[in-house]
């Protein structure tokens, strides 16, 4: 019986591991680019040079973002490290990507409030949480019933950015939308268990360990697609969440009618939460741990933004002209 070819191994490894399927699509696509920038080189006959120079190549002639240089070094650590089992002794040290330095678009509260209404129904409601609760849209997609704790007035972020967890504010002001929302779900969630759905993917094993908790209300999504798709690992037929792509267009059609000539997308909501924090004087600290940055130097970008910093800086001009 013949070896598996390599990419099959590659995905065999990622499904051990319960890595997402994003990731999985993710690292085989690098895997591929990888090998066909090669000439079809196999990679065990190639090492950190070639690496080097790969992702040299992304960095001078594609003009990629650091972090797509990053994600590509990821998957090829991957590959060599846990399905290779060849271990990468030298330092990797390729032309970095530069990192543009943009400045976030912000939206004024006035705008938020322009956008949010010309939104309606759980495009609406998932925006309140962006703006609100500071998620990415990613993140408030992924949001399980179990993950809102409406006593405590909180969220909990399961596996954000980096793997972790952290928590952050439930609105007070979304409230009763959320719950009608919630009782919506509920019913649909109920329907489906009586026809023989009604279940949804587990993280990290939890399907193998306690088979039962995919159908378990705590566990659904708060945001379910109004379809069932197919899990195109397993065959499953379930209901998956909310495509992002949804929020995206929803969010681009209401800036637009709204007037606004900014370029506004999901994240934006996050950018203007992070901000409109630090207007109202709340600690840099607490800001960055709302949104989960690892360091406060990512957080700190949004004092570059704020209408009126610690600088409190008036224009010459408005002081000649008398205005405030």
């Amino acid at each position: 019986m013949s070896a598996p070819k390599l990419l099959d191994q590659v995905r065999h490894k990622i499904r051990r591991l319960n890595y997402s399927y994003s990731t999985e699509k993710t690292y085989l696509s690098w895997i591929q680019r990888f090998i066909l920038f090669h000439d079809k080189r196999h990679p065990r006959e190639m090492g950190e040079v070639e690496i080097e120079e790969y992702l040299t190549h992304l960095a001078v002639d594609k003009a990629v973002a650091p972090s797509t240089q990053n994600q590509a070094l990821a998957a090829l650590q991957f590959l060599y490290q846990e399905v290779l089992r060849i271990e990468l002794n030298e330092e990797i040290l390729p032309v970095p990507a530069k990192r543009p330095k943009h400045l976030p678009v912000v939206l004024s509260r006035r705008e938020v409030q322009a956008v949010l209404g010309e939104l309606s129904g759980t495009h609406r409601l998932i925006c309140q949480l962006l703006y609100g609760a500071g998620l990415r849209v990613s993140e408030a997609l992924r949001l399980r019933i179990q993950d809102l704790d409406f006593d405590r007035g909180e969220i909990t972020v399961r596996s954000g950015k980096g793997g972790k967890d952290r928590r952050t504010l439930l609105p007070q002001a979304v409230l009763p939308a959320l719950k009608r929302h919630i009782r919506g779900v509920r019913l649909a969630h109920e329907n489906a268990l009586a026809e023989g759905y009604g279940t949804v993917e587990l993280p990290r094993g939890l399907a193998r360990k306690y088979p039962a908790a995919a159908s378990d209300w705590g566990w659904q999504y708060l945001f379910p697609a109004s379809k069932l798709s197919t899990d195109p690992r397993t065959g499953t037929c379930r209901r998956h969440h909310l495509h992002p792509s949804g929020v995206r267009g929803a969010v681009r059609a209401a800036a637009r009618q709204a007037g606004l000539a900014k370029h506004v997308t999901p994240h934006t909501f996050r950018h203007s939460f992070a901000t409109h924090l630090l207007e109202d004087g709340y600690d840099i600290r607490t800001v960055q741990e709302l949104l989960g940055h690892a360091d406060v130097k990512t957080t700190m970008i949004y004092t570059h933004v704020l209408n009126k910093g610690g600088r409190g800086v008036i224009s010459p001009l408005d002081v000649v002209s008398g205005e405030p």
